[in-house]
């Protein structure tokens, strides 16, 4: 166990299997070990290198380890992948974990203090309920449609007309439709409330938050925005640029190179899908209200609109958020307009 310079853990929900080795990549040691075990063994090790799957729980295992006076590193799943050897049982699992820790160039998952998640917690659950209303209001508007009551897209374009058809007594509704109608738009109700109660909790901790408020000097990046990148991002400058940040949100295109021939294809969708679509939307939103203002960015989108498309430009600019997400919070600055 001395001898034990890298630990790679297979986590798991009761079971973890352990493989460790030393300087030279000599397989030292193999366990698998219970969950009220795990903590107790760690502890009689010396100082060494511990790598795990980002996954359920790396997190909290990781700040554990932390605090015994271990290096950690979470690594993501399709990094391990490649040095996996033979079938896919936990203790290979352990291994390639192990393996890939051992690799320079492989790319560490930031660790998040409790805080963060708590804050992802927030995002999470405000996201699935988002979600839950969405797929009602779609179950609602297709129920009065098999009565001929025809609704048009829209949250808003709901809350405008369900009042007077669930009042309506000649649109020949049934008196079990109109009920079961009305328990469903009473659901809704809640979810909106409970909505804006999530995003009053957001509003409360950009107000406590000095670098989410820098953040929001951007165009484009709101509440959402600025507590989902300060949750995620514990350390800027693990990033050695902007454009490093910016592709691991996958903002960037995919690249196809061979040849020395240059082929560059969609953004690579890496990274959390969640802030990459807070990002977009923010674009979109900045984009919808251009207007006719002449300031050099918004000169760039409508040029950029107009020779790549809507979409494209939303991505773009999303992008270009991003790396100044990235700037303003390792210089510690305020976004200025570029008149």
């Amino acid at each position: 166990m001395n001898n034990i310079k890298t630990l790679g853990i297979d986590l798991a929900k009761n079971t973890f299997s352990l493989v460790g080795m030393d300087k030279y990549g000599k397989v030292v040691l193999r366990k698998t070990l219970s969950r009220k075990k795990l903590l107790a063994f760690i502890a009689q090790l010396n100082p060494c290198f511990i790598a795990m799957e980002a996954c359920s729980g790396a997190h909290y295992w990781a700040r554990e380890f932390k605090l015994l006076g271990h290096q950690v590193a979470i690594i993501a799943a399709k990094f391990i992948e490649p040095f996996r050897t033979g079938g896919k049982n936990d203790n290979n699992d352990a291994e390639a974990i192990c393996e890939a820790a051992m690799r320079p160039n492989i790319w560490h998952v930031p660790v998040k203090t409790a805080e963060q998640q708590a804050i992802m917690t927030l995002h999470r659950v405000r996201q699935g309920l988002v979600k839950e209303r969405t797929s009602m209001i779609n179950q609602l508007r297709g129920l009065l449609s098999e009565f001929g009551i025809i609704i048009p897209k829209g949250r808003y374009s709901l809350h405008d007309v369900i009042g007077d058809i669930l009042e309506d007594a000649d649109n020949k509704l049934p008196h079990l439709a109109r009920e079961m109608t009305s328990n469903l738009w009473l659901r809704i109700k809640q979810a909106n409330e409970q909505i804006l109660s999530y995003d009053r909790a957001l509003s409360k901790q950009v107000r406590e938050d000095s670098v989410a408020k820098r953040l929001m000097t951007i165009p484009g990046v709101g509440e959402q925005v600025a507590t989902a990148v300060t949750a995620n991002v514990p350390d800027p400058r693990l990033f050695k640029n902007s454009r490093q940040f910016c592709a691991w949100l996958g903002l960037v295109p995919r690249q196809f190179t061979t040849g020395g021939k240059i082929r560059l294809g969609r953004i690579t969708k890496r990274g959390d899908k969640y802030l990459r679509m807070c990002l977009v939307h923010g674009a979109r939103a900045v984009m919808a209200n251009l207007r006719e203002k002449e300031d050099k960015v918004s000169c760039w989108i409508r040029e950029l609109i107009a020779r790549r498309g809507y979409l494209k430009a939303a991505v773009a600019l999303a992008a270009r958020n991003a790396r100044l997400i990235w700037t303003l919070m390792v210089k510690q600055e305020d976004y200025k307009v570029i008149a």
